[in-house]
């Protein structure tokens, strides 16, 4: 019926009419006015009629229609629970789980690829790798040893568009670090310990470091003994029968250190063990002399005269110095 005489006027109502849209009520065209944001708001319900001019009278019943925001790519993805922190345990095998990312992206999912993510790794290789799909970081390096070092830095990018060029891109930190497993053997501070502590040392942590000593062999197993202290760490050398320099003056003992700790994420199996000499060197304390016999019996005349010799008694010196006695 519209003539283009200017007789017939159109008005627009609904959502963001005069607001995000306007109408020109001479032709009907409808225009944005407001920029437009489809992860803002999706779709608009607006509703459209057409008026005679000079009476205000509806030429037509009110048309429903719907404006939808066609999708463009505009967001990056987003990691949004990063930096991440994790923690794998050391020695692990290539491609163990140690962590799984998730980055959104605001764009539609169900237009083009504005919102098709694929993952990639920035920083942390020959160590870790992620997968490009699923944003699951796996070990890429086998055995890797805690002792040696233990924390990590790896840096994982998400790209959307299918990681073409051109698409969007975000970035998340994940810090690694290697949890201990019981891989060390203990070994002891030096050959030749002196009896008192000695001290086998773990380069594991916790439970995986504490050690159990016993005497395996040497000729003081029957004078000595040892035992572990109760922060399960040093060996605690006693003696079990009296000691005498004059009899003997040294004792060679074999000390075992072992962590018999087995730890499920270790591949090594067995108890670990060193074994250290500990040599016993017996000192001279100075003794009472004693005498040959405890008690003596001696006659004497009731004439003797003084100066008179009535008997001879004999001490000696058990040192092995053998002083003079007097």
């Amino acid at each position: 019926m519209d003539k283009g005489d200017g007789s017939i006027r159109y008005i627009l109502m609904g959502e963001g009419a005069g607001t995000t849209f306007t109408i020109d009520d001479s032709t009907g065209d409808i225009h944005a006015i407001q920029r437009l944001d489809r992860e803002v708001k999706g779709q608009y319900v607006l509703r459209a009629q057409a008026r005679n001019r000079l009476t205000d009278w509806p030429l037509e019943p009110e048309s429903q229609f719907i404006v939808k925001i066609q999708d463009i790519n505009d967001n990056e993805p987003r990691f949004p629970d990063g930096p991440y922190r994790a923690s794998v345990p050391e020695m692990s095998s290539i491609g163990t789980s140690v962590i799984q990312l998730t980055a959104t992206d605001a764009d539609d999912p169900t237009y083009g690829n504005s919102a098709r993510v694929v993952y990639s790794i920035l920083e942390g290789q020959p160590y870790f790798s992620v997968d490009a799909k699923t944003g699951l970081v796996r070990v890429s390096l086998a055995d890797m040893d805690r002792e040696t070092r233990e924390n990590y830095t790896v840096v994982i990018q998400a790209k959307d568009m299918g990681g073409q060029l051109g698409g969007l891109a975000g970035t998340t930190t994940v810090s690694i670090s290697l949890s201990d497993v019981n891989d060390n053997p203990p070994m002891f501070d030096q050959m030749g310990s002196v009896v008192g502590r000695i001290w086998a040392k773990d380069r594991d942590v916790g439970v995986n470091a504490e050690m159990t000593y016993s005497i395996i062999d040497g000729d003081g197993r029957e004078t000595f003994d040892i035992s572990t202290d109760p922060s399960n760490l040093f060996g605690i050398i006693t003696i079990k029968k009296p000691l005498d320099f004059e009899s003997k003056r040294s004792y060679t003992l074999k000390v075992e250190g072992a962590n018999s700790q087995q730890d499920p994420a270790s591949r090594l199996r067995g108890a670990f063990k060193d074994v250290t000499i500990v040599h016993v060197s017996v000192e001279d304390v100075d003794e009472a002399p004693v005498f040959d016999s405890p008690a003596y019996y001696i006659e004497v005349a009731e004439d003797a005269q003084i100066d008179t010799v009535i008997g001879v008694v004999s001490a000696r010196d058990p040192d092995a110095a053998n002083n003079t006695m007097r």
